[in-house]
């Protein structure tokens, strides 16, 4: 099947920010969290909620040391690792673990201090994983202040070289000139194109909340995107894409710079969403997993076994 229609299709869309709509840079992988526990607490009192996916870890810092006997986490079979040590719990969730899940922890402290323990709501997301949670029972040092004020100026400097970006990209010309201008494709490389069989080649997985008719793949000198037309069997839920992913068979996730959905997918017409990461040429290699998941993080759609031309 001819993949040129739809490599120009993707030309264009990258050349031009009209097309290419919001950007949605997605990280797999959360940063360090810091939650304090308050000595006093209420039922007006939030319960500290914390972002758990299959396959990846969460490890629980605590500043006391915990009593075994009392640690207490629902749904304990539905983890593939529960690793607890002095002050430390170590999470995996097995694929038993759906999106929205919502799964209780609590733990209580060996000394018999105020406060006892802690309780936390884990909530189950398709991809978003909060690794680190920082858990503090006594006031906080200042070395973790300054550790959390400069993990926070990181993040703005990245969130400002994202706007950089995306404004220098919205200043330079449409089109191939655009392409050409923003260092996406170079004068001796362009976009290369591949039709992915959903049949034989990609795999789709069984609770898929959307059915996968094509998809195609794109690999250019510093990106890659995915193509993917989609097919709703609830033609009166229209689906709409809130966040994706891209993980390679190691586990590691490549940085999503935007997705693109034209329209809410229904049964008919057909909807198309591309998702499209920065990847050098190394990086691109080997089959990916590609994740979709509508708003809350329900309704997902995993296709195993992308590859890159």
């Amino acid at each position: 099947m001819p993949a040129s229609p739809i490599a120009f299709l993707l030309v264009v869309m990258l050349a031009s920010g009209a097309a290419t709509a919001q950007p949605h840079p997605m990280a797999s992988g959360l940063g360090v969290r810091h939650i304090e526990i308050p000595t006093e607490s209420t039922e007006a009192t939030p319960t500290p909620e914390v972002q758990i996916s299959p396959r990846m870890s969460t490890t629980f810092e605590f500043d006391s040391a915990l009593d075994p006997a009392k640690v207490v986490l629902e749904g304990e079979k539905r983890f593939s690792l529960v690793d607890l040590g002095r002050s430390t719990l170590r999470l995996v969730p097995s694929e038993q673990i759906l999106p929205g899940d919502r799964l209780r922890l609590t733990v209580r402290f060996q000394d018999g201090s105020v406060p006892l323990g802690a309780t936390f709501v884990l909530v189950a997301h398709p991809a978003r994983t909060e690794r680190v949670i920082e858990v503090w029972r006594q006031p906080r040092t200042a070395e973790s202040y300054q550790q959390e004020a400069k993990e926070a100026r990181a993040k703005t400097q990245q969130c400002q070289d994202e706007n950089a970006r995306l404004r220098a990209e919205q200043k330079g010309p449409g089109g191939i000139a655009g392409l050409l201008a923003n260092g996406v494709i170079e004068d001796e490389g362009g976009v290369n194109a591949k039709f992915l069989d959903v049949n034989t080649e990609v795999r789709q997985h069984p609770g898929n909340a959307l059915r996968t008719l094509r998809a195609w793949s794109y690999r250019a000198p510093t990106r890659v995107a995915v193509a993917v037309e989609l097919e709703s069997p609830d033609a009166e839920n229209p689906w709409t894409a809130e966040g994706a992913s891209l993980v390679s068979r190691a586990g590691a996730p490549l940085k999503i710079l935007t997705f693109w959905q034209k329209a809410p997918i229904s049964r008919y017409p057909v909807g198309r969403v591309v998702v499209e990461a920065e990847a050098t040429p190394d990086a691109a290699l080997g089959p990916f997993t590609l994740k979709l998941w509508g708003p809350g993080g329900l309704r997902t759609i995993t296709l195993s076994g992308v590859t890159f031309p």
